[in-house]
C-alpha cells in the first residue's frame, strides 16, 4: 500500500477543534488519512519505494473543497443573457439547452470538473435538469467525466414536468411527464447510487424549482427519494420573483410551499435561500434541512443576498456552491470561499463572516450537506485522504502572516497537489489526470456545435 508524507506545511484539519498547525505534518496511506500533526511526520517504512515524501514548506493544507451546487452543462452557454434577471436569463437559455446531446454535455462537464478541480474542489454535486429527447445519456456523460477528471461526484437527476402552457416558466419541449420523471429517476440511481463507504459516486433526486415542477412530482420523487435512501436538492427561494410566484400560485412562501410537499428535512439541502424571512430560517433550522450557498451566482443575477449568518445562527448546515458556469462564469469554488465573506459583511457587517467560518462552509459544511461528514470535509486520521495543498510563499501572498487569511482573502493561491481518494489530480497547478488543452478545445468545439444548433 503506497504511502504519501506531506512535511513541513501549515494545517488547517477543520476538526470538531477546528485544530491548525503552523509546521506539520500529513500522511496518507492507501485512500485514507493516517497521521495530521505539528513538527515531523512519524517514521513511515519505505519498504519496496512506496513512499513518497513532499516538501510542502510554504504551503497550507486544507481539506478538498466541496461543491454543493452546480450545472455542469451551462459551460458551454457562459456569457449568455449577461444583463439579465433570473428569470429573462432561463427564458433565454431555455431553448439553447434543448439542443444539447450527450457529446456537448459530456465535453462541459469535462471542462467544468477539470476546472473545479483546479480551485481545489475535490467533491461536487451536479444538478442536471434538462434532457433532451433526442440527446442520448446526458446524466451518464457527467459520470464519465467526473470519472475522467477523478473527483469524487455527487449527480441529482434533476427533472422539469410544468411547462408554459401550464403556468411554469420553461418552453413545453423542454419538459417531461411525471411517469418519465420517475421511471428515469428510479433507473439512475439503480445504475449510479454506490452507497458503500468511501463511495466516489453517489446520486440524488432534484426536481428544479417550484415554478418548473408539479407538485405532484415535487411530492413523488420525495417519496422516491427516501424509499431508495438517496439525498434530495432543489432550487429554492432564490429570487423575489419566486416568492411572488408561489405566493399567486399557492398562497404562502417557498418554504410552506416545499414542507407540505414533503420538501424539508436532514436529506435534504436547497439552492440559494436567499429570500427567507426568520420564520422559513426557523423552519429549516428545526427540520434540519441544508442550504447550498452560491454567493457570485446570486450577485451576478441579482437575486439578492443569502442570509448566511441567520443561517448559521440559527443552526443550519450551510455549504458553497459555485452554480453554473452560465450564471457564474469564474466557478472557481476558491473564489466562492472569498465572496461568502464579502457577501455576508457587505450585508452584515464586519463581524458577519470569519475567513475560518467560510473556509468551513466550503469544506466539512459542504461534507454536512451531502452526508458525509464522516468520512471528508476534515482532515483526521480514518478520514477519506480528500487534500488541497495551497502554495503561499508567492508574490500576493508572502508577506500575509495568517495562511487563513492569506487563502480567503488573497490572490487565487496556485494549487501545490489535489489528492482524491489518495490520488493526485493536480500537481504544481496543472491537472495530472486529463490534458486541459484537450479538454479545452472539445469544450469550445461544443459551444460552436450548441450555437450553430440554435
Amino acid at each position: 500500500m503506497s504511502t504519501l508524507v506531506l512535511e513541513g506545511c501549515a494545517i488547517a484539519t477543520l476538526d470538531g477543534r477546528r485544530a491548525e498547525h503552523a509546521g506539520g505534518h500529513v500522511v496518507v496511506t492507501g485512500n485514507l488519512i493516517s497521521a495530521v500533526g505539528e513538527g515531523a511526520a512519524p517514521a513511515v517504512a519505505e519498504a519496496d519505494g512506496q513512499v513518497r515524501r513532499v516538501d510542502a514548506s510554504g504551503c497550507l493544507a486544507t481539506p478538498g473543497l466541496v461543491n454543493t451546487h452546480h450545472h455542469l452543462y451551462q459551460w458551454v452557454t457562459q456569457g449568455l443573457a449577461a444583463d439579465s434577471t433570473l428569470f429573462e436569463w432561463l427564458t433565454a437559455l431555455y431553448p439553447v439547452w434543448a439542443a444539447m446531446d450527450a457529446g456537448i454535455v459530456g465535453a462541459a462537464a469535462t471542462a467544468g470538473l477539470a476546472w473545479l478541480a483546479r480551485s481545489g474542489c475535490s467533491t461536487t454535486t451536479d444538478h442536471h435538469y434538462v434532457f433532451p429527447r433526442q440527446g442520448g445519456d446526458v446524466l451518464g456523460a457527467t459520470v464519465e467525466a467526473a470519472g475522467d477528471v477523478g473527483l469524487r461526484f455527487h449527480p441529482t437527476r434533476g427533472s422539469m414536468d410544468l411547462g408554459q402552457s401550464s403556468g411554469g416558466l420553461p418552453p413545453d419541449d423542454v419538459v417531461e411527464s411525471l411517469g418519465e420523471i420517475l421511471a428515469a429517476t428510479q433507473a439512475a440511481i439503480e445504475k449510479y447510487h454506490d452507497p458503500s463507504a468511501g463511495s466516489m459516486l453517489r446520486v440524488g433526486v432534484a426536481p428544479c424549482s417550484p415554478f418548473s415542477v408539479t407538485g405532484d412530482l415535487l411530492a413523488q420523487t420525495a417519496q422516491l427519494a427516501r424509499a431508495a435512501g438517496v439525498r434530495m436538492h432543489t432550487h429554492l427561494a432564490e429570487t423575489a420573483d419566486e416568492a411572488a410566484y408561489c405566493a399567486d400560485r399557492f398562497g404562502c412562501s417557498p418554504v410552506e410551499y416545499a414542507e407540505s410537499l414533503g420538501w424539508l428535512g436532514d436529506d435534504v439541502w436547497l439552492a440559494h435561500a436567499v429570500h427567507l424571512d426568520d420564520k422559513a430560517v426557523a423552519r429549516l433550522a428545526a427540520t434540519g434541512t441544508g442550504v447550498a450557498h452560491c454567493p457570485s451566482s446570486n450577485g451576478r443575477l441579482g437575486s439578492g443576498a443569502c442570509r448566511t449568518r441567520a443561517l448559521l445562527d440559527a443552526g443550519v448546515h450551510v455549504g458553497l456552491g459555485v452554480d453554473g458556469a452560465a450564471s457564474s462564469e469564474a466557478t472557481s469554488l476558491l473564489g466562492e470561499v472569498r465572496q461568502a465573506v464579502l457577501t455576508a459583511r457587505t450585508a452584515g457587517g464586519p463581524r458577519a463572516m470569519t475567513v475560518r467560518q467560510a473556509l468551513e462552509l466550503a469544506t466539512i459544511g459542504g461534507a454536512r450537506l451531502l452526508g458525509r461528514a464522516d468520512e471528508i470535509g476534515s482532515l483526521e486520521p480514518g478520514k477519506l485522504a480528500d487534500i488541497a495543498l495551497w502554495r503561499l510563499d508567492t508574490l500576493p501572498h508572502a508577506s500575509i502572516a495568517d495562511p487563513v487569511a492569506a487563502l480567503v482573502l488573497g490572490a487565487p493561491a496556485p494549487l501545490e497537489l489535489l489528492l482524491v481518494n489518495g490520488q493526485p489530480v493536480v500537481e504544481r497547478d496543472e491537472l495530472v489526470t486529463v490534458d486541459e488543452r484537450q479538454v479545452t478545445r472539445a469544450a469550445r468545439r461544443a459551444s460552436e456545435d450548441l450555437a450553430v444548433r440554435t
